[in-house]
């Protein structure tokens, strides 16, 4: 079983405080709700439904469930929350009042994107018109989930990456689809914006992580610990050398809410936690002093199911986010590991 953890449930609505009651009684329009973060936004919401708001908030989730998993697949159930089967690039139609729309559909991990490079692009490109006029149509605000992604390989000169860096990609290559999906899905909001006047916002997440992640999702942190579980070596990819920055959910969803309640229309914002940049050797010896176990690894040429061409470096710069929104991450990555791990041992199988 998926589940998060209740205590981040509760740690993200507490942080939000009085701002989350903005929300009482709206309609908003979730799309890619049974995702990774999507199962985050339904879990807070029926929250605040439950503990906060004296009216509740009406949350329509969208799906098409290609990538959900059998805990995805599930309907949770929860009051004032109604899960649709749709697939985005299709037109929505919806009758009712609506106020915010998240565009949070996407096909995000590598493996996933490697195996379905035309419905990555869909879901970036049609999809997000598609709720685009759906927004235009209710006069609703909308919120767009780009990544990190769209900054490509950065010159290190431009690191920690700032959002008025125009990116380093490439249009052609095995990451292509998912990189320009998102360029493009931005560029949508900008017109939608200028031309209309849609208060839209992008949000660039970078690398979050937390319980709830599949285990065969393929990213580092789920590879990681599925191995670890499993009592097997870690498969590090290429030279070990390559260097991220981890953002613990907690954070992430406070960030994601700040941008959603308060982002100044029409801006980007980077959402993530700038410290410490580490590579992916010093990442397992992090692992190795939270588990306090001997972790072995193994360098290996990236399989043909991942794709190859992967930024050497990644940080984010989120000054802007810290004076628009007051968007103060505060979940080391030694907790965060430590609360994903504790997760994991318990919810994955060793065999993923």
């Amino acid at each position: 079983m998926m589940r998060m953890l209740k205590t981040d449930i509760t740690e993200i609505v507490s942080r939000l405080g009085e701002d989350a009651k903005q929300f009482a009684g709206k309609t908003v329009i979730l799309t890619g709700g049974r995702g990774f973060l999507g199962r985050y936004f339904m879990d807070v919401f029926a929250t605040l439904n439950a503990e906060v708001l004296e009216a509740p908030v009406r949350l329509i989730v969208l799906d098409n469930l290609i990538t959900a998993g059998n805990y995805g697949s599930e309907d949770p159930g929860f009051e004032h929350i109604e899960v649709i089967v749709h697939d985005v690039i299709q037109p929505f139609s919806f009758d009712e009042n609506v106020d915010y729309v998240i565009h949070a559909a996407g096909i995000a991990s590598p493996f996933y994107y490697r195996a379905y490079p035309l419905e990555t692009l869909g879901v970036a490109i049609s999809g997000t018109q598609n709720m685009l006029d759906l927004a235009k149509k209710k006069g609703a605000r909308f919120t767009f989930f780009s990544s990190s992604e769209i900054y490509g390989d950065p010159d290190p000169e431009h690191i920690p990456i700032a959002e008025s860096y125009r990116g380093n990609v490439s249009c052609q290559g095995p990451r292509a689809c998912y990189d320009e999906s998102k360029r493009i899905g931005e560029t949508l909001c900008y017109i939608y914006h200028t031309r209309d006047g849609i208060k839209t916002n992008t949000i660039r997440p970078f690398n979050v992580f937390g319980p709830g992640m599949q285990e065969n999702d393929y990213r580092v942190l789920p590879n990681f610990a599925s191995r670890i579980k499993a009592g097997l070596p870690l498969n590090l990819y290429g030279s070990g050398l390559q260097t991220r920055t981890f953002c613990y959910i907690t954070d992430a969803m406070v960030g994601f809410f700040l941008v959603i309640l308060k982002g100044v229309p029409g801006e980007a914002y980077n959402i993530g936690f700038p410290k410490p940049e580490v590579s992916m050797i010093d990442l397992v010896k992090t692992l190795q002093t939270i588990t306090k176990r001997e972790l072995t690894y193994n360098q290996i040429e990236y399989p043909a199911s991942y794709p190859t061409d992967e930024p050497m470096r990644r940080c984010p710069d989120i000054q802007k986010a810290r004076l628009q929104l007051d968007f103060n991450p505060i979940v080391r990555l030694d907790d965060g590991l430590r609360r994903f791990l504790d997760w994991s041992n318990t919810a994955f199988t060793g065999e993923p």
